[in-house]
């Protein structure tokens, strides 16, 4: 068994996965991820439709076929009539975890009164965590560090792969061991 950790990214956008612009969010959260660990991890990257059935069949595959621990969705998050990227996320979860959603709106309204209009959320699909980011990698940037601190923990409750992180970057938080 490889100790290099699978991370899916999925960037759900009409227009990106068209080619009709460049897909900044998916590297933004490349970038991120590669700022925050130290560990072996290997990106199982995705730019697809904004559209509820591709999203679903995307989760499912990243999770069930790749066996990715992790997977961070960017785009379809917002209140418009395509943003379906929190349906999807429910539909193929067992559990959700609604404190990422409510976390990174907090942090979000620091920045933009509108923050309140994302419906970023979490849940979990097996042994893995699906979270859902906004857009922009600006707001990526800002969610991830309000909530990856708890991301390694979760993955080890599942027992996954252990996330090594540069704490000069990104303190993870784990319950000291007795």
């Amino acid at each position: 068994m490889s100790n290099t950790a699978k991370i899916g990214i999925i960037t759900a956008s009409d227009r990106a996965s068209k080619g009709i612009y460049e897909d900044i969010s998916g590297k933004a959260i490349v970038d991120t991820m590669n700022d925050y660990l130290t560990s072996s991890w290997e990106p199982v990257y995705r730019c697809i439709e904004d559209d509820q059935k591709t999203i679903e069949d995307t989760l499912k595959e990243l999770v069930d076929k790749e066996g990715c621990c992790l997977v961070v969705t960017t785009g379809g998050t917002g209140p418009a009539a395509r943003d379906v990227t929190p349906e999807a996320t429910e539909a193929v979860c067992d559990r959700m975890m609604p404190g990422f959603g409510e976390l990174m709106r907090a942090e979000s309204l620091k920045f933009v009164p509108t923050a309140i209009l994302s419906r970023q959320t979490a849940g979990l699909r097996g042994s893995s965590l699906i979270v859902n980011l906004p857009g922009k990698p600006k707001s990526i940037r800002e969610c991830l560090d309000a909530v990856f601190p708890a991301i390694p923990y979760c993955i080890d409750l599942m027992e996954g792969p252990y996330l090594e992180c540069n704490e000069e970057v990104i303190k993870p938080f784990r319950p000291k061991k007795k």
